[in-house]
């Protein structure tokens, strides 16, 4: 497995995680970003979600699909600039960044994981 699928790999099993946590327990994670609690089905659905992406990320990793890491280095990167724009539009507490610089963060170990398989190869 290359540098840039693991870093993928790795990503979808923090996706599994917590897909797992927002379908089973929610409001764990809801009260840790400040949100109220919720006995919504939304948020359990967004978990079934989550967990549906790491699937997706999992896989790509195990078949070295290449165009689908730069897209999640676009995606994820997007996330924290998101999360950002609904703090500053009040839509959010602050500490929601925190949560968007995870994705932020492996976002940018693909990218140089990407990069060091693409010297490697040269």
């Amino acid at each position: 497995m290359s540098r840039s699928a693991m870093s993928v790999f790795v990503f979808s099993i923090y996706l599994y995680i917590l897909g797992f946590v927002l379908v089973v327990t929610p409001d764990t994670l809801l009260r840790i970003f400040s949100f109220p609690e919720t006995d919504g089905l939304w948020v359990r659905v967004v978990g079934m979600l989550v967990i549906i992406l790491g699937f997706y990320y999992s896989h790509a990793a195990r078949a070295e699909l290449r165009p689908f890491f730069v897209w999640t280095v676009i995606g994820r990167t997007s996330v924290l600039l998101f999360f950002i724009a609904f703090v500053i539009a009040g839509l959010a507490p602050p500490a929601l960044i925190l949560f968007g610089t995870i994705d932020f963060a492996a976002a940018m170990w693909t990218l140089l994981a990407m990069r060091s398989d693409a010297a490697a190869q040269s």
